[in-house]
């Protein structure tokens, strides 16, 4: 076969997955779920069950998802199992989301694995219309692709992110053996409760009976709806603080040192290349997940199985996509994400003057935001992420000004040129930089901008 052929099949697979994306962004969208499981469970049943074709490991929480998905395949991984991850959202291209072996999926097997689930999804809708229902969404008809794709590759383990709140999200007609909750906040009030409470009772509909559940930290009101889920379950709860905790965290070149002690024993000096005090949770978190999944939480992992994290990425996430000037991007989109933020650039970052590029989705906390993310002096360019559920700029910039003062506030319609300002700025002065936050769409659009103009990574 000659170069010629196979970068003509290469741009008709890219194409063939391009087009199932454009089938995808046809039905209605992921910020519209539906609070259902009945037409998941169909699909499924219909394909022959691949969501019990490996064992499951199941997260929510408001914050860390996807970071901590990664860490613990990652570990997965460095054990010698063949691993599958379902994350969201995607920072460039929607197969980053369904990842095998911790590559993102290929464009052949999602088509081919489209082509073969396709006419199990017309039956559904078909059905569903029948019954006087909407068809199958976006994120429900992703996550039986994904299934499809994990029992056809085959992987030993899946991990699985939900989508949105955790009880009728289409993940939850898995299993999961173990059931592993990140921080649990207020956000998407308007589809998971106003309280952490209903917020967390949500949540906890993905512990399954006699399972395992993980947790970290949580305030009491989320800890006593999962202790009290746990018990209903018959399931073994370990909470971060108690049955683990991080020891220490250090910084170091390109990230963090931490040391860990877990369900089953402690780990030293872990080269995590993160930044941020809540990655090392994050990572204590997914280790003991891990013991749970592979010995019982009775098993210290192997060291060779803990340097697994030393592989881990989490893009989109304090990542630097610029040098001279210093741009990052992170995507905090709640109050709770900008306190890890803030946090994270006062202890592994020496900047004396920030300016946030800043943009929300209409469903979100902008004032609350940007209040935390005030308390570092910063100023911000408020503009609009490309999104038809954006908020507008300027109702944003007028919201910011109220809390913070119109001085340290100005709106620029377009991200590329807020970004030429704001690089602009932190050029003419010393120990400057560029925060990119508000919404995980802008920190996407500003990744791509940055590899086009070859800003430079750090």
């Amino acid at each position: 076969m000659t170069e010629a052929s196979d970068d003509f099949e290469a741009v008709q697979a890219r194409d063939a997955a391009d087009a199932v994306y454009a089938d995808l962004l046809a039905r209605v969208g992921e910020g519209s779920p539906r609070p259902r499981l009945a037409p998941t469970r169909r699909a499924v049943e219909l394909l022959g069950d691949p969501h019990r074709a490996a064992p499951v490991i199941h997260l929510t929480g408001t914050n860390g998802k996807t970071s901590t998905s990664r860490m613990i395949e990652s570990l997965l991984r460095a054990s010698g199992l063949r691993t599958g991850l379902l994350t969201s959202p995607h920072l460039e291209r929607f197969t980053e989301r369904i990842r095998i072996d911790g590559e993102p999926i290929s464009d052949d097997a999602i088509a081919r694995n489209w082509e073969e689930i396709l006419p199990f999804i017309a039956i559904v809708d078909a059905e569903l219309e029948e019954a006087g229902e909407g068809p199958l969404t976006y994120f429900e008809v992703l996550t039986v692709l994904a299934f499809a794709c994990f029992a056809d590759a085959p992987v030993d383990v899946v991990v699985l992110e939900v989508g949105m709140g955790g009880e009728w999200d289409s993940t939850n007609v898995a299993d999961g053996q173990v059931a592993v909750f990140t921080p649990i906040d207020l956000d998407h009030q308007a589809r998971l409760g106003s309280t952490v409470t209903e917020i967390a009772r949500t949540k906890s509909g993905i512990i399954k009976p006699a399972s395992s559940v993980v947790s970290a930290r949580q305030p009491d009101a989320a800890l006593e709806v999962l202790e009290d889920a746990a018990e209903l379950t018959e399931s073994t709860l370990a909470v971060e603080g108690d049955a683990f905790d991080v020891l220490e965290s250090r910084v170091a070149v390109g990230g963090q040192l931490v040391s860990i002690r877990g369900l089953a024993g402690e780990y030293r000096d872990i080269a995590l290349p993160l930044f941020g005090r809540h990655q090392a949770e994050n990572a204590a978190v997914a280790i003991a997940a891990v013991e749970a999944f592979i010995g019982g939480g009775a098993v210290r992992l192997a060291d060779e199985v803990i340097d697994g994290l030393a592989t881990t990425t989490s893009p989109g996430r304090l990542q630097t996509i610029g040098t001279e000037p210093t741009v990052i991007v992170d995507a905090a989109h709640n109050p709770h994400g900008a306190e890890s933020l803030v946090s994270a650039l006062d202890e592994y970052f020496d900047f004396d003057e920030l300016v946030f590029v800043f943009g929300v989705l209409a469903d979100k906390d902008a004032e609350g935001i940007a209040s935390v993310l005030a308390r570092t002096g910063g100023a911000f360019l408020v503009t609009r992420p490309d999104s038809e559920r954006a908020r507008d700029a300027a109702d944003v910039a007028a919201a910011v000004a109220a809390r913070i003062g119109a001085d340290r506030v100005q709106v620029v319609d377009r991200l590329d040129d807020a970004l030429d300002e704001a690089r602009a700025w932190a050029e003419d002065g010393p120990k400057r930089a560029v925060v990119v936050t508000g919404s995980i769409g802008l920190v996407a659009e500003a990744m791509a901008i940055a590899a086009d103009r070859e800003w430079g990574r750090a």
